[in-house]
């Protein structure tokens, strides 16, 4: 089954790759690695702002790193031309806006690694980082970058 079959299955429409809002581009491929920058917590009504610990729970916060997962696989589709040809999801970098005291970034970059799997199944498998942040741009609740292999 194609990638774009999966994705009408699990009823995922992906945004349009977001353009950069700075002096970087949105992808390299180095390789056979294809690096996406890191993507913002964005959704149909604009940014996912907040603070984890501060008024953003983490069923929220998995919500918006959700949001991230698809921005990275528009940017990969940007990149290749179809999600097909990706032969694994290798690494996951997720960084969340989060209190002092809050210790859940795992639960919520979980967000993004539960969608690699539903999409690309054990090829979605990955390593990964999770990590706190005092603040990302814009104030968004979470940024990841991604990092796949190329059939």
């Amino acid at each position: 089954m194609s990638i774009d079959a999966r994705l009408a299955e699990l009823n995922i429409t992906l945004p349009d790759a977001p353009a950069p809002a700075a002096n970087y581009v949105p992808y390299v491929i180095s390789g056979k690695l294809l690096f996406v920058s890191g993507q913002i917590s964005a959704g149909p009504d604009g940014l996912i702002r907040g603070k984890l610990g501060d008024g953003v729970d983490v069923a929220a916060g998995a919500a918006a790193a959700r949001a991230c997962g698809l921005a990275l696989l528009a940017q990969a589709r940007a990149a290749l031309g179809s999600l097909d040809k990706v032969a694994r999801v290798v690494k996951l970098t997720g960084f969340v806006n989060s209190t002092p005291d809050f210790t859940d970034q795992p639960e919520v970059v979980n967000g993004c690694s539960d969608l690699m799997v539903e999409v690309f199944g054990d090829k979605g498998r990955h390593a990964r980082a999770a990590v706190s942040a005092a603040s990302l741009p814009r104030g968004v609740a979470v940024e990841v970058e991604a990092i796949f292999e190329i059939a």
